[in-house]
């Protein structure tokens, strides 16, 4: 099975993009950006969530209602630090949800991913899974990432991130084929380090303000 590749191209989306590209963009306006965007491509990302009709009462009269089915509850598994700031956005969304968290490093040298931390709901293996980092650059990070996700056997995998690049779309799509990718702009190419371009820098250090 090849899974999508989805652009979302919404227009608010696409504005709060190019400021967060912005150097002069200070922390604490690139988290708050970072925290809209992320609700905003939830928004997108979560379209055909299943849902079930419930009887309820309006003050006017009783009917029959669509409400989320609550045994297909998903979870958000964060690739630490960066994906936390998408994370708060998509809990601002979906309060329910639960999440997961995957710590990651990436060897100066290799670009190789290293993990140091992993922690998931117990039964993870009855839900679907949202993987979210900002950037999509070499791939080594999200692959390794689903790669671990993949060994407690959930039902559905997908990818969610800021920015890709063509060379960490490839990999990704190479290594797991059936993982849809969404993404809110597919930029140009990566650089000799490592780093998308034209991209937006870092973009844990930009959210934390470390660099």
């Amino acid at each position: 099975m090849n899974a999508e590749v989805t652009v979302v191209e919404h227009p608010l989306i696409q504005h709060k993009l190019t400021l967060m590209r912005q150097t002069k963009t200070s922390t604490g306006k690139f988290r708050n950006l970072l925290k809209e965007i992320g609700m905003l491509l939830a928004y997108e990302v979560t379209r055909d969530l299943p849902l079930k009709y419930e009887e309820i009462k309006t003050p006017i009269a009783p009917m029959l209602a669509p409400m989320l089915a609550a045994e297909k509850k998903m979870v958000i598994v964060s690739i630490m630090r960066a994906g936390q700031g998408i994370l708060d956005g998509i809990l601002e969304l979906i309060p329910s949800a639960r999440v997961g968290h995957i710590g990651l490093y990436r060897d100066p040298t290799t670009h190789v991913a290293i993990e140091y931390y992993f922690k998931v709901p117990n039964d993870i293996e009855q839900r679907d899974i949202l993987v979210v980092d900002p950037m999509l650059a070499t791939g080594n990070s999200a692959v390794a990432a689903i790669d671990r996700i993949k060994e407690v056997s959930p039902m559905s995998i997908k990818f969610l991130c800021l920015l890709a690049a063509p060379e960490g779309i490839a990999h990704l799509r190479r290594e797991h084929p059936d993982v849809s990718i969404y993404t809110a702009a597919i930029d140009e190419k990566l650089d000799e380090h490592g780093y998308i371009v034209p991209g937006l820098g870092d973009a844990g250090d930009r959210l934390y303000g470390t660099k």
